[in-house]
């Protein structure tokens, strides 16, 4: 048993718990021997899922070598197309008039495209893409907004073997470059535009500059006529999507890939410096991105309608988007627009409109939500929702339970609530992971409000200290994998001595990629957000994240972001900066008891220094909180870049108001 406070201090506790109704754990898709078969085989698990969730053109000879680590292979031997399996096998199996894809366009317009309709779709531009000479083993860039060609374009290279990249349509021309260029790209795939909050949005000007400067490997430019938007034209390069994909024939042949071909990659490093690459590979991937939507949401794709609110230009939108939804044989939502616009209640009118009954989205939305008021979703029939998610980052306790009781216990517009609400599934993952590794069994577990809880079945999580040392229960240190997983990522796109040095240096023989975490008294498992966002208050490391969740538990906060700033005393001190509920009122009162609040529940040492009040925190366009801003601010430097925030002045005020 180690010392805690070596590690992380373990400071909230949560008694509360929600077993799964008799109903729910009768039916459920995974019971409780998929623990007893993983823990009794590991790879003989995996085997058998990798048969259970995939059509193999070659059966796998060997489930795992590990014999170049930290380099895997999995499913040795293995031949594959992760187009087929998403797509063909169940139109071949009688389900080609099953709905895959609800599309609902930012304005409005909706699109509905079968298995049937979206295979003939993603058959053309496989043609299309290799009538322009992309063939197996070229690298697409994919720059387009949340619509269904996004996901036909991906599909479209998986079918022939090129290795797509998609970048988020909200990055600039020269992260755009940068990522065409460490790839070298041969293909763009774009489109003139989309929409932001109901106003037009250009995308190809972005694409334009991003190649004006010579030197790329950029030979064809295929763009979607989305928006209308002005659009620049380059003959040498350009073609318009319906010219090139809806002229194609729909005669394309499936070719079987080795398990470790290259299906994408996918980068990490934000808009500045060297991009780092993420390389994930077909059969093991897909395998385990499969296994687990299926656990995770109990999917029953006969009946079930399905929506994760990703774009598709962050890893949640491959794995439970592109992939995961397709390759089950499940019905699914997509969205292009923001939870705000045309209206705040636009999720809910969704969720109504088709019946959703898995819903997977980001902490941040549902914060978003709360600062909203519970009158808009109260205002619809969310009767139909069976399962919540969450991914991105940790859940405040307090958020997860207004995600339970408003929108899981809904029970139509009458106000009635369910006896029993959705269960909510937290997840934890990466990009680098590819799939859920830390995730409750909606049928099986008693959940906990903020808590992932536990591995997924054959995916071996422990915590350790600073020594690598296992932690007892009720103690905090670093989130550690120890055993090779399927979809884990096989290295960083040309720079092997990064891959190890990022993910493998700092432990022996363990991937650790910069997370804390602590076991509560249960053993169940709590995630307390980058180990970069941990302070050091007069010796005790407190984590950010527990922070922010007492300061959201409180009735008047609707959000809040914690650092940690240099202080003389006590090394650093504890900054807050929160977002008020729509009825409360700023001023000394309310920053006295959130201070007194915080110290209550958690302790004096974690009382906030200083609490600022503020309109709107500086989050990227996906909603992730850019905390690394907030040191700035909190510690009087001049604040960094901040192109990359959905509202760039929102840190301008912020600062401005932190050095009165």
């Amino acid at each position: 048993m180690t010392d805690a406070t070596s590690t992380l201090d373990n400071l909230m506790h949560e008694e509360r718990a929600f077993g799964p109704s008799a109903d729910f754990a009768a039916n459920a898709v995974a019971d409780a021997s998929r623990y007893e078969r993983a823990k009794a085989d590991r790879l003989g698990y995996w085997a058998d899922r990798a048969r259970e969730v995939l059509t193999w053109d070659t059966d796998f000879t060997e489930t795992l070598d590990w014999s170049d680590a930290p380099v895997a292979k999995w499913f040795v031997g293995g031949k594959v197309n992760a187009a087929y399996n998403a797509l063909d096998r169940h139109v071949e199996a009688g389900n080609g008039d099953r709905v895959a894809i609800y599309f609902e366009g930012a304005l409005g317009d909706t699109t509905t495209y079968t298995y049937a309709e979206l295979t003939a779709a993603v058959k053309k531009a496989a043609n299309a893409f290799e009538s322009l000479g992309v063939a197996k083993g070229d690298r697409v860039a994919v720059y387009l907004p949340m619509i269904p060609e996004a996901v036909i374009t991906m599909l479209a290279c998986a079918r022939i073997g090129a290795v797509h990249s998609v970048v988020f349509g909200g990055f600039s021309a020269d992260a755009l470059r940068s990522r065409i260029d460490d790839a070298e790209a041969k293909l763009v795939v774009t489109a003139d535009g989309t929409w932001r909050r109901g106003k037009p949005s250009s995308l190809k000007p972005a694409v334009d500059a991003a190649l004006a400067a010579p030197g790329h490997t950029v030979e064809n430019v295929v763009v979607v006529k989305r928006n209308s938007e002005p659009t620049e034209w380059n003959d040498g390069l350009d073609k318009w999507w319906n010219d090139v994909v809806l002229t194609a024939s729909e005669d394309h042949a499936p070719v079987a890939h080795d398990s470790e071909h290259p299906l994408f990659i996918l980068y990490t490093s934000g808009t500045t410096g060297k991009p780092k690459g993420i390389l994930h590979t077909t059969g093991g991937y897909i395998v385990q991105s499969a296994a687990t939507l299926k656990d995770t949401f109990d999917l029953h794709p006969e009946t079930d309608v399905y929506w994760c609110t990703a774009d598709v230009g962050w890893v949640t939108g491959h794995s439970y988007v592109a992939y995961a939804p397709l390759v089950n044989g499940a019905t699914q939502v997509m969205f292009e627009g923001t939870p705000d616009t045309p209206h705040q209640g636009i999720w809910w009118e969704i969720v109504e409109k088709y019946k959703v009954s898995l819903l997977y989205t980001a902490p941040t939305a549902i914060r978003t939500c709360m600062k909203w008021g519970r009158e808009i979703p109260d205002g619809y029939d969310l009767s139909s929702l069976r399962v919540l998610g969450t991914v991105g980052e940790p859940i405040n306790p307090e958020a997860w339970m207004w995600y339970r009781d408003v929108i899981g216990a809904n029970a139509g517009k009458n106000g009635e609530k369910k006896e029993h609400p959705a269960p909510i599934v937290d997840t934890w993952w990466q990009t680098e992971t590819g799939s859920h590794m830390i995730a409750p069994l909606p049928g099986v577990t008693h959940t906990k409000p903020g808590s992932a809880q536990v591995a997924v079945p054959g995916i071996s999580i422990d915590i350790v200290d600073e020594m690598g040392e296992s932690v007892g229960d009720g103690e905090g240190g670093y989130l550690v994998i120890r055993d090779p997983w399927p979809s884990m990522l096989r290295g960083i796109w040309g720079d092997p001595e990064r891959f190890k040095e990022t993910y493998w240096s700092r432990f022996d023989g363990m991937y650790f990629a910069g997370d804390g975490a602590k076991y509560d008294e249960d053993g169940d498992l709590w995630l307390l957000g980058r180990v970069d966002d941990v302070m050091n208050v007069s010796g005790h490391r407190l984590s950010t994240t527990e922070i922010e969740s007492s300061l959201v538990a409180h009735d008047k906060v609707a959000e809040a972001a914690v650092v940690g700033a240099k202080d003389a005393t006590t090394g650093e001190a504890v900054v807050a900066f929160v977002i008020l509920r729509g009825s409360a009122e700023e001023g000394e009162d309310i920053v006295t008891e959130l201070r007194n609040h915080v110290g209550k529940q958690i302790g004096p040492i974690a009382k906030p220094r200083h609490v600022l009040v503020v309109p709107e925190l500086p989050k990227t366009r996906s909603g992730k909180i850019m905390r690394r801003l907030l040191k700035d601010a909190a510690e009087g430097r001049e604040v960094g870049d901040a192109s990359t925030l959905a509202d760039p002045s929102v840190m301008t005020k912020i600062a401005e108001d932190m050095r009165k």
